[in-house]
């Protein structure tokens, strides 16, 4: 079977420097809060020129306390989009906040910025845009419109890390940009992580003191806080790929022009819109045939995901928030039409060419 990403071929290439910064680890006796959490939280923040980076648990997690940070709370209100993963929506409900949706745009299939200040009212708190796919959401528009409603911004960069909107980097247009270093992301551990970066020192110090039970150390505490932090076996992996994801992004780029000159045709395949920088962390196109060709690419052995299936206002975990069927009739068009295909920096041309014939004798 072909599969979506192959995380062992990845690991080959970097297994000697991997291996020597996991025994540093093991061998300093250090292993919550470390020096190597402090080296890499140093080196995302100058990857993206800001003033701070705070590693925590995962990436819902740095969504969770970047919101808890701005002090979103019960009866809150923070606009989002309905095409996301569903930690999103999560980190929000955690808060106490109500999710409030917007519809997407059909090309990127990130939030519609259009469409957001029809959605503003008096509860609402903060926005939170989600980079699907590794593709920004129009940030400038969107951080127009909070700042001119006094609201908060916070960026799901889960997807996303390296994507730039004219050498901007993602993750630094709005108060707070949110990674996840999950196993299969563009930049990825080997366990769950995450971080969040910000330029304003208050929000920082309040998230640095979340993460680590509401305490700056010596067991103070000043306010209710949670357990998550980054360990120093997760940033040593990370540090050493953090010097490679560039080129692993734009290996991914080429291997999504490999796809898009191939498969335009019977497709539709991804945008790149003038002066973005899309990272591809999935290569997903858009076709009425969606689930004729699933089942055949999985009858010739071959990996493909639907993501998402189901809209996050028609999943039935959030029917208390009283969306129905229509009410975003983007995004529910969208979730029958997507397919993902195997992407990762290590696809062979040859499998990728595979894959190609395959979709062609399908759905030609």
């Amino acid at each position: 079977m072909i599969p979506m990403i192959d995380l062992l071929k990845q690991y080959r290439d970097i297994e000697e420097e991997i291996l020597e910064e996991v025994k540093e680890v093991l061998e300093s006796g250090k292993y919550i809060l470390g020096p190597k959490v402090r080296s890499f939280e140093k080196e995302i923040a100058a990857y993206h020129n800001v003033r701070n980076a705070i590693g925590v648990a995962s990436g819902t997690d740095a969504l969770n306390l970047a919101l808890k940070a701005l002090e979103v709370g019960e009866g809150d209100e923070v606009i989002t989009t309905p095409f996301t993963f569903f930690a999103t929506i999560e980190a929000i409900i955690y808060q106490g906040a109500r999710p409030v949706f917007v519809d997407i745009e059909p090309d990127t299939f990130n939030i519609d910025v259009g469409k957001i200040e029809e959605s503003i009212t008096a509860k609402t708190k903060a926005i939170l845009p989600v980079h699907i796919f590794g593709h920004p959401v129009d940030m400038n528009a969107l951080v127009e419109i909070a700042d001119a409603h006094g609201i908060a911004v916070v960026e799901d960069c889960a997807q996303a890390f390296g994507a730039e909107i004219n050498g901007r980097k993602v993750g630094t247009f709005g108060s707070c940009g949110c990674f996840s270093f999950y196993p299969s992301k563009n930049l990825g551990g080997y366990g769950d992580g995450g971080l969040v970066i910000t330029d304003d020192g208050e929000i920082a110090e309040r998230i640095r003191m979340i993460r680590n039970h509401g305490s700056s150390g010596g067991y103070i505490h000043k306010k209710i806080g949670l357990n998550s932090r980054l360990d120093e076996l997760q940033a040593a992996v990370l540090r050493v790929k953090l010097k490679r994801i560039d080129h692993y992004n734009e290996l991914r780029r080429q291997r999504a022009k490999y796809y898009n000159e191939r498969l335009s045709h019977l497709v539709i395949s991804p945008v790149e819109k003038d002066g973005y920088y899309h990272v591809y962390h999935q290569y997903t196109i858009r076709t009425a045939s969606r689930d004729r060709l699933r089942e055949n690419l999985s009858k010739k052995g071959i990996s493909s995901v639907v993501y998402y299936p189901v809209p996050l206002h028609l999943q039935d975990a959030l029917r208390f928030l009283g969306y129905h069927s229509g009410d975003f009739p983007v995004a529910e068009e969208i979730s029958k039409e997507v397919l993902s295909l195997p992407i990762y920096p290590e696809l062979p041309e040859d499998i990728q060419d595979l894959i190609c014939h395959a979709i062609e004798e399908i759905l030609a």
